[in-house]
C-alpha cells in the first residue's frame, strides 16, 4: 500500500503566536468562516458542532459565483494542539492540523490525505494553491485579531 505522503497535500507554516491564539480560530465558526478556503471565497457554515463525531455544515461561496455545499465530520481535536476532520461531501480526505510551540509562535503542520494517489494526482495543483492560500488567510485572521486585542 502506498504511504499517506504519497496521497498527501502537506504544509508547514510558523504563525507569531501562540497555539492558544490559533487554535481559537479554528475553533470559533464566525473566525473560521473568515479564513477558511482559498483567496476570493467567502461561508456559509450551517452547522459546527466542535466535538469528537460533530458534524460541520458549510456552503463555501465561489468568485465564479458557484456554491459550494461541504460536509465534514471533526475525527480528533485536541485543544491547542489538534484539529482534524473527515470531509465527506466531494473528494473525500481527511484534514490533520497540529499546532506546535515554536519560539514566540506556532508551527502548523497541514496534511491532507486522499484515498488514493490518483486522486490526489488529479487534483494536486489545484489543492497545492489552496490550501498555501488558506494558511495565508489563517495568519491573517490570527494577526487580526491580536490587533483587536
Amino acid at each position: 500500500m502506498p504511504s499517506i505522503d504519497s496521497r498527501s497535500d502537506i504544509r508547514s507554516k510558523l504563525i507569531p503566536a501562540a497555539p492558544e491564539a490559533v487554535f481559537a480560530a479554528m475553533s470559533d465558526p464566525t473566525r473560521l468562516a473568515n479564513w477558511w478556503g482559498p483567496d476570493g471565497f467567502r461561508n456559509t457554515i450551517h452547522e459546527f458542532d466542535f466535538r469528537p463525531d460533530g458534524r460541520w455544515l458549510m456552503t463555501m461561496h465561489g468568485p465564479d459565483g458557484e456554491d459550494y455545499p461541504n460536509e465534514s465530520r471533526f475525527t480528533r481535536i485536541v485543544e491547542n494542539r489538534l484539529f482534524e476532520i473527515e470531509h465527506l461531501a466531494g473528494h473525500h480526505f481527511i484534514l490533520t492540523i497540529e499546532l506546535e510551540p515554536e519560539g514566540s509562535g506556532t508551527r502548523i503542520k497541514w496534511q491532507q490525505a486522499f484515498d488514493t494517489e490518483e486522486h490526489y494526482g488529479q487534483i494536486a495543483e489545484f489543492v497545492a494553491s489552496a490550501n498555501d492560500q488558506n494558511l495565508r488567510r489563517l495568519a491573517a485572521e490570527v494577526a487580526h485579531s491580536r490587533e483587536l486585542s
